[in-house]
């Protein structure tokens, strides 16, 4: 095809420039080239070290160049760590400038666009078109919320010569709506933020069941642009409010309209890590309470911003007065209390036991008390309350679902629940306990699939309803933030993994009316996931394996994205895995060592070589 042909994303040499630097200092050779000649700088998706202590700056495009060259050049400036990408606006034509709009979305692409000619098109003098091409792996919205999108990717480029100060030149006057990048790029310019709000009180529960709960803080996951003032950032977009998949069941303390003070270039803090928010008018009536919630939504977001995080938030008024401050140590927990114990059904006489949560302790598993650790029941899988007071098991052959306490001694009564499946290998799923006690578990009886709520695990069971669920729920997890459930779906003999939003509303009798709406592919990269488990405030472990590939475990977040270098060491033959949302404790696994854990920068170890259905509170 000649210059004018087809150009791959990752084989594109750069003509119009890049310039890298790393670690503050100029990586050798890094420098303007000559746009002509032997000598080609690294096309960024392929540089061997894309990580954060690279930086990429742009270069403006050469009087000369030619058609393709502008539209090459344009595709990296759009990985560069140019703010307000002024630099990719230079190869565009004044009105395609004015109205582009890079922050309104970002779409991440496999290997970065390849760029075909239009041979039609481009025989018209002074015009040029070119395509766009690449597999699309998941966009990032205005709201810079990532989600996973699969599907072919096809856009025009239009470009056109206008003058110059030496003649004519080229620019493109239709760029592609957004940003445009390759995977690899994506992970080198931009870093998940967390933001937090307060979850929002269910609907159709009563207040008696309100009275006494601390409201818990809900991650809202986002990408920033991790060189371009990620601090200042993070605050504009914790000020803008929830992302749109969690408003309705999350709010806020900033005041409606309330955001950073009109002068506010950029935010940093002192060097005793308090950090200053001058805000504009809008919260210049802000009570104490209120914004002692705000300060205290900005210091859980602000946490992994920085190398030491940020100890003490200060909000101040318009004219410089504060509206209040508040340290680190006085804020509000941002998850619950450190487990006690973690849990395992015993291979021996199918009960429950119990092992303590410091994996430097060489105590021996034990028995829960109750009924659960006399073995009076068989058991299949069971769940612990988060408070460790009670518990759920499911009988060996999956069909009947009981309760019982596990700090006082008693015998058991009869079911909660009873699934018509009539294979022991459907019934029941291991079970799970939400943040306020209630109870969750999917019946996967073939016939009558459900995903059923009981209210402090033995009320009256509400099927839940999942609109747009294709497929049969295997597992279910219910987040410690109350508010998001993850769900294992299998469909044609293949399983994935789901996030779901709780929704509540009043029902009938008393009831709460309880949907699990807007499912989010959680583990796209994987064609069958087979085990998972929260591990943090918007992070899961998982069990499975990639297409054509070997089972693996690897972390991966609740919006579907999946971070480099996530996967965890080898395990032979996993079939559970569990996890506590407080990331410092160890994972235990059931594998073909039997029950392990794996404690923080150390190796698997093996518990105990007969167990299975490892699970913590929750």
């Amino acid at each position: 095809m000649g210059a004018e042909g087809q150009l791959r994303g990752r084989a594109r040499p750069l003509r119009a420039g890049l310039v890298l630097a790393a670690c503050g200092a100029l990586l050798a050779g890094c420098a303007s080239m000559p746009d002509e000649g032997n000598m080609k700088k690294v096309d960024a998706s392929q540089r061997p070290d894309s990580q954060s202590q690279v930086r990429v700056y742009a270069m403006p495009p050469p009087e000369d160049a030619g058609a393709v060259d502008i539209v090459q050049g344009f595709l990296e400036a759009l990985t560069s760590d140019d703010p307000d990408f002024a630099i990719a606006r230079k190869y565009l034509t004044k009105k395609a400038a004015d109205n582009w709009h890079p922050e309104r979305s970002t779409t991440v692409l496999a290997d970065g666009p390849n760029t075909v000619a239009d041979n039609v098109s481009n025989n018209n003098e002074g015009e040029r078109t070119y395509a766009l091409t690449g597999r699309r792996l998941a966009t990032v919205n205005e709201q810079r919320a990532y989600k996973p999108d699969t599907g072919a990717y096809r856009q025009a480029v239009h470009l056109t010569q206008q003058n110059g100060p030496n003649g004519r030149v080229w620019r493109i006057d239709a760029p592609p709506p957004g940003v445009v990048l390759g995977e690899s790029d994506f992970e080198r310019n931009y870093q998940a933020v967390n933001k937090y709000y307060f979850a929002e009180p269910p609907k159709g529960l009563g207040t008696a069941r309100q009275v006494g709960r601390q409201e818990g803080l809900v991650a809202d996951p986002i990408y920033v642009r991790q060189r371009i003032d990620p601090l200042t950032e993070t605050v504009k977009a914790l000020l803008g409010g929830p992302t749109n998949w969690l408003r309705q069941v999350v709010r806020t303390a900033v005041p409606e309209g309330a955001r950073l003070a009109p002068d506010t270039k950029s935010l940093t803090p002192d060097d005793k890590n308090k950090l200053v928010v001058p805000l504009n008018a809008r919260a210049d009536t802000l009570g104490h309470d209120r914004c002692t919630e705000m300060a205290a939504q900005l210091l859980f977001t602000l946490q992994d911003l920085t190398a030491s995080g940020v100890e003490q938030v200060e909000l101040q008024r318009t004219n410089g007065s504060q509206l209040c401050v508040l340290s680190k140590d006085r804020a509000p927990h941002r998850t619950a209390d450190l487990p006690a114990y973690q849990y395992f059904i015993d291979g021996e006489k199918k009960r429950l036991v119990r092992m303590p949560g410091n994996t430097g302790s060489n105590a021996a598993p034990e028995p829960v008390t109750g009924p659960f650790g006399e073995g009076e029941q068989p058991l299949r899988s069971a769940a612990v309350s988060r408070d460790e007071e009670r518990g759920a098991g499911v009988s060996l052959d999956g069909r009947r679902l009981y309760t019982a306490s596990l700090v006082s001694k008693g015998s058991l009564g009869g079911p909660e629940l009873r699934s018509r499946s009539k294979s022991e290998g459907d019934g029941f799923s291991t079970p799970s306990w939400d943040v306020r006690g209630d109870l969750w578990v999917a019946d996967r009886d073939p016939k009558r699939p459900r995903l059923l709520w009981l209210a402090g695990g033995t009320g009256e069971p509400v099927q839940v309803n999942v609109p747009g669920l294709d497929g049969r729920i295997q597992a279910v997890r219910v987040a410690a933030d109350g508010v998001r459930v993850a769900l294992l779906v299998e469909k044609g003999g293949k399983t994935s993994l789901r996030i779901g939003r709780i929704d509540w509303a009043d029902g009938r009798g008393g009831q709460p009316d309880i949907s699990v709406v807007e499912l989010l592919e959680a583990a796209p990269q994987m064609e069958e996931v087979t085990a998972m488990s929260w591990a943090g405030v918007s992070r899961l472990v998982v069990v499975g394996r990639e297409s054509g590939g070997v089972q693996q475990m690897r972390y991966v977040q609740s919006d579907g994205s999946a971070r480099t270098g996530a996967t965890l060491p080898g395990l032979t033959g996993v079939k559970e895995i569990a996890a506590s949302e407080d990331e410092r404790q160890p994972l235990v696994a059931h594998s073909d060592d039997g029950i392990v854990r794996l404690p923080s920068g150390a190796q698997w170890q093996t518990v105990v070589k007969d167990g299975a259905k490892p699970v913590y509170p929750g």
